[in-house]
């Protein structure tokens, strides 16, 4: 009995027995192979295949075809030409058994096709989530409040020449009342000269005096 098997694209008419070069099939030699794409077997013919019909051989080896070379020449003003030479890679299988029926069940590994091989693919790395700004650049660094008088303070706008901007100095540096400011001494007004840039201000406007005063209420 003979049967017609396609394979790497071609078909082939086959009886128990025959070795055939083959395109490479993903198998090793000894391995026993079944080939479940027929076309037909004796007077039976598939539409397209035999339907549970099945030729099973054994891999004899992998080998390589001859060597065929392909050669290109342009014909050009700056031409060129390609000399590549290839050998083409097979699997030498010996028919063993042609069968009618049964071959789903036959539990004989399927012959695939070498260049078929499904690989694993690597899993690729989660992509890393990308870092959330940090909010808004913190909110756009909130502007720091004015600071605020503590309660019981005076009101330093009274001193002579004090406006906002050197209240706001002096409660920074910590001198919240009249109190303070009158017990300065010479050494306490050149610090605070110093400190805050009055260049000469508090003696000249006469703060301890003024503060004397106005402490008394």
């Amino acid at each position: 009995m003979f049967a017609v098997l396609k394979t790497g694209g071609k078909q082939y008419k086959v009886t128990s027995g025959d070795v055939l070069r083959v395109e490479k099939l993903a198998a090793k030699a000894g391995d026993k192979i079944q080939f479940n794409e027929i076309l037909m077997v004796g007077s039976t013919v598939g539409a397209p295949l035999v339907a549970d019909a099945g030729v099973q051989a054994e891999v004899i080896d992998q080998i390589k075809g001859e060597k065929t070379v392909n050669f290109v020449k342009r014909r050009r003003k700056h031409g060129s030409q390609r000399k590549k030479g290839h050998r083409q890679q097979l699997t030498l299988v010996r028919i063993a058994d042609i069968l009618e029926k049964g071959a789903d069940k036959s539990g004989v590994m399927a012959a695939v096709s070498g260049s078929g091989v499904a690989m694993e693919a690597t899993p690729k790395a989660a992509p890393k989530a990308k870092a959330a700004p940090k909010a808004a650049a913190e909110k756009a660094e909130k502007p720091k409040a004015a600071p605020k008088a503590a309660a019981g303070a005076d009101d330093l706008k009274k001193l002579s020449g004090v406006g906002p901007a050197l209240e706001k100095k002096l409660l920074e540096a910590g001198v919240t009342t009249f109190a303070q400011i009158a017990a300065w001494t010479e050494a306490d007004v050149a610090a605070m000269d110093e400190k805050l840039s009055f260049k000469g201000r508090i003696e000249r406007e006469g703060w301890i005096a003024q503060a004397a005063e106005l402490a008394k209420g």
